[in-house]
């Protein structure tokens, strides 16, 4: 009886131990949230990791609304995809002494592509918008029917445009995650990148009668570490809008919000919080040798498989350890090529399939040249023998 008393005094202790010590084991996961110091106080919201896409907060995030002037990103990308740089605009009537934010472009002025686009994303011109889409698609419509089938191309469900400003239109609308995943995919375009990033631009006013400076309205540029665009928004019925992304050690993260007052402390907030929580790591460096095989034949005996190219991924500061496996034959038979694809490689974390490489041959193994004698047959006997022996 005594020893069934102690028995359950200490299965007693164990378990408040286990309750009082549990919660310090460290919870690994791959997708790993983040926690932001303060509620966000806005419509919607959302921060995600752009290379894949991972949403690390999210806050009424596939909500259709308003999204004013961030319009333009998609704008700048459909303009981008449809025409050079270099190309010369000529103002068309229609483009001229459109309400709200503008850099009063005049009818037949004449401005490259390129200068239009600083004047979208830099001052939020939507006579620059209306300019651009005349001259890509010749109507605002037509203009607007390029956007939307790029919106269906990315598989965007909560997204329609009705306009390449951002003005209040009926059926004019798209969703923080939406607006997230168009931002990601344009920051992949260089011209896109380098404008966005541009705290200051000078472009011709009347084809060189004067100048007009164009100062980029997104202020995180200069307050939040590693900022590298992209847009602001606001009119009376969508509120404050504003995307932005940063990148820091390899790191990107983009983040939305729709209709928030206080956006500028609420992207930072957002963006320290998701730079705490992941990191980027490099899983293999460019022809960094995972592994080794007997060759068959060759005037080498054994052959070494590299990575092709670097590979890095990102992922969360707390997680458990990853592993490398390696996919390739038994052996391999001569010759062999350099660069030849022979395997593959598996990194894993918590039983997930994180990344995989190709592996190739790190360099060439002839064929060896096999020169029979009449004592051939005796000297692969005497082998034989000896290994016997």
């Amino acid at each position: 009886m005594q020893k069934n008393l102690i028995k359950s005094v200490l299965c007693t202790l164990l378990c408040i131990v286990l309750c009082l010590f549990g919660c310090a084991v460290p919870a690994y996961a791959l997708d790993a949230s983040v926690t932001v110091p303060a509620p966000v106080g806005a419509g919607a919201a959302i921060l995600i990791e752009a290379e894949s896409g991972r949403v690390l907060y999210e806050q009424h995030a596939h909500t259709r609304m308003p999204m004013a002037s961030t319009t333009k990103i998609m704008t700048a990308l459909v303009v981008l995809e449809h025409c050079d740089l270099t190309q010369t605009v000529c103002v068309d009537a229609r483009a001229v002494g459109v309400e709200g934010s503008s850099v009063y472009l005049y009818e037949g002025e004449k401005l490259t592509v390129e200068q239009l686009l600083y004047a979208l994303m830099l001052s939020s011109a939507n006579d620059a918008a209306a300019a651009l889409a005349y001259h890509t698609a010749g109507s605002i419509e037509g203009f607007a029917a390029l956007m939307n089938q790029k919106a269906r191309e990315l598989g965007l469900q909560n997204t329609q445009f009705a306009n390449p400003h951002g003005l209040d239109a009926k059926g004019h609308y798209t969703s923080a995650y939406d607006l997230a995943c168009i931002t990601s995919h344009a920051l992949e375009n260089e011209d896109f990148l380098r404008i966005v990033s541009t705290p200051k631009k000078v472009i011709p006013l009347r084809e060189q009668e004067g100048a007009r400076v164009l100062r980029n309205h997104n202020k995180l540029l200069a307050s939040l570490q590693g900022c590298i665009g992209v847009k602001t928004g606001f009119t009376k019925k969508s509120g404050r809008c504003l995307v932005s992304a940063a990148e820091r050690e390899g790191v990107r993260l983009v983040c939305v919000t729709l209709d928030c007052p206080d956006d500028w402390k609420t992207h930072t907030a957002l963006h320290e919080s998701g730079f705490a929580a992941y990191e980027h790591v490099l899983l293999a460096k460019s022809g960094s040798y995972l592994t080794w095989l007997p060759v068959v034949g060759g005037v080498q005996s054994e052959l070494y498989l590299q990575t092709v190219g670097e590979l890095s991924i990102t992922l969360p500061r707390q997680r458990g350890e990853i592993t490398c496996t390696v996919n390739a034959p038994h052996f391999v038979y001569a010759p062999i090529e350099a660069g030849e694809v022979i395997g593959e490689a598996v990194w894993t974390l918590e039983g997930e399939i994180i990344a995989q490489a190709p592996l190739a041959a790190a360099y060439t193994v002839p064929r060896k040249e096999n020169k029979r004698t009449p004592f051939s047959w005796l000297r692969k006997l005497l082998n034989i023998l000896k290994d016997i022996l």
